[in-house]
């Protein structure tokens, strides 16, 4: 089997995805993973500005269009070309119009590719949350989905649509449901402003700030470790 491929989803802006992607990015790599960053949010490609010049032996960053066919056929192609690294995709808003016309592409690759797919599907409280999660199962019903409710819209407890959902149901037959921490509004700021990923931040911060920071990365590494069965 070769490295993981991981979609950080939503299907709206404002959900956390691309917070997300910063702390998926700054785990893995953590963890000794290569990883091939491709930012799919063409028109605020954050994280790919915030990771791309820090680029190393381990980590690459690309940018495709996934409103288009061409570029689920490029993202396929360097899943074979870097089979060694783990593929974080960082998906767009509005990306479920591009996953119904052109998931295909991916869907039915994976097994040749020999990757599994595994999706952190970030939600606030609405219902449209949860409504552009089924459309995402109806296109990949195979993939292991894991929902992250967003501590930023509030505490577990106040996502009440999701929680009692047969949605949530669905997930966590093979998923989890993890709640995703709440980052200081001034840290995730400087993060995205001052373009650094996670691991430079620590180092080139204030004092409070990186204690902010760490707090939080913390938090993300027990989610993921949640996740991946490791505690």
């Amino acid at each position: 089997m070769n490295e993981t491929i991981f979609y950080v989803g939503g299907s709206k802006g404002g959900v956390g995805k691309s917070q997300c992607c910063f702390a998926l990015l700054d785990y893995l790599l953590d963890s000794g993973k290569k990883v091939l960053l491709l930012e799919t949010d063409t028109a605020n490609p954050d994280t790919y500005k915030a990771h791309h010049s820090y680029e190393h032996e381990g980590l690459v960053c690309e940018i495709a269009n996934l409103d288009v066919s061409d570029g689920w056929i490029e993202m396929v192609n360097m899943a074979d070309q870097f089979p060694e690294y783990c593929l974080v995709i960082n998906s767009a808003a509005r990306s479920n119009s591009g996953i119904e016309k052109y998931g295909m592409t991916l869907r039915e690759t994976l097994s040749e590719l020999n990757r599994e797919l595994v999706v952190f599907w970030m939600i606030n409280r609405q219902r449209d949350s949860i409504e552009l999660l089924r459309g995402f199962l109806n296109a990949f019903p195979d993939a292991l989905v894991h929902v992250c409710r967003n501590l930023y819209f509030g505490t577990s407890e106040k996502f009440e649509l999701y929680n009692g959902s047969k949605a949530r149901q669905h997930i966590e037959k093979q998923g989890r449901t993890l709640d995703f921490p709440d980052l200081g509004s001034r840290v995730a700021d400087r993060l995205y402003s001052e373009r650094m990923p996670v691991s430079m931040a620590l180092s080139k911060l204030p004092i409070g700030d990186r204690a902010e920071l760490r707090r939080w990365k913390n938090a993300c590494t027990e989610m993921f470790r949640t996740a991946f069965g490791e505690k």
